[in-house]
């Protein structure tokens, strides 16, 4: 296997299983790719006799050439005596839900965050995220640090959205512009699978274990999608006319 490029680690395809591509030019420095097809550098290492795994970040945003830069920093700091999972442990304890989420957000609108398929999200589904983190989830967990999430907690966000406790009229930027937030079966059945999308970002970035959201039973979202026939398209234009 040659040394990690950017070409190589662009081409690389999505398994059902996480695998690893090893760059020969920095041994303890590899490519990992997730099913979801998420790439992130990470460097594997010994210290006090035990085997480590430190993740430094997700392809796209770092480069094969600055990832192998940052290992060579770390691999010297382990070297004096530095452990840099412990020192990101301590900083992952007390980040919040709110914190997480404006990370998630950076690499949403980066196209870092993939949706079906393997693709970056669409330009409409990174607005329907940016509400429904602003309008629901961070207004009921925002406070809460993501080590401290239960599924308890993923239970009451759903009957709190559904009971509407988010529900509310916020202004908009634009002039005299207002947006409705309602809650509901729907809002919060899509509310929590987004959630629980950002907490498996976490898990992927070494915040957590394990995502608290995993085998939260969501209600059904009735909403359906069909084509319109000739005649509806064209009673459509007609009234827009």
């Amino acid at each position: 296997m040659p040394k990690l490029t950017k070409r190589n680690a662009d081409s690389a395809k999505a398994r059902e299983t996480d695998y690893f591509i090893w760059d020969t030019e920095l041994p303890g420095l590899d490519l990992r790719i997730y099913p979801s097809g998420k790439r992130s550098y990470v460097i594997h290492y010994r210290f006090a006799g035990r085997s480590r795994r430190f993740t430094i970040g997700l392809h796209g945003f770092w480069t094969p050439e600055l990832a192998r830069h940052e290992a060579r920093v770390l691999f010297g700091k382990i070297a004096r005596g530095e452990d840099p999972s412990e020192q990101r442990q301590l900083n992952h304890k007390a980040i919040t839900v709110k914190e997480l989420c404006g990370r998630y957000l950076e690499d949403l609108n980066a196209g870092l965050i993939m949706g079906k398929g393997g693709r970056p999200k669409k330009p409409t589904t990174i607005v329907s995220d940016v509400g429904r983190i602003r309008r629901h989830i961070i207004p009921l967990v925002g406070t809460r640090r993501v080590k401290d999430l239960t599924k308890a907690d993923i239970n009451k966000v759903l009957k709190d959205v559904i009971a509407g406790k988010t529900n509310g009229s916020f202004k908009t930027g634009k002039l005299r512009g207002k947006s409705i937030v309602r809650g509901g079966v729907g809002a919060a059945s899509r509310t929590v699978g987004l959630l629980s999308g950002i907490l498996t970002y976490a898990v992927e970035a070494g915040i957590i274990e394990a995502n608290p959201a995993h085998g939260v039973r969501r209600p059904k979202d009735n909403i359906r999608s069909r084509r319109l026939s000739d005649a509806e398209y064209q009673t459509l234009g007609s009234r827009r006319g």
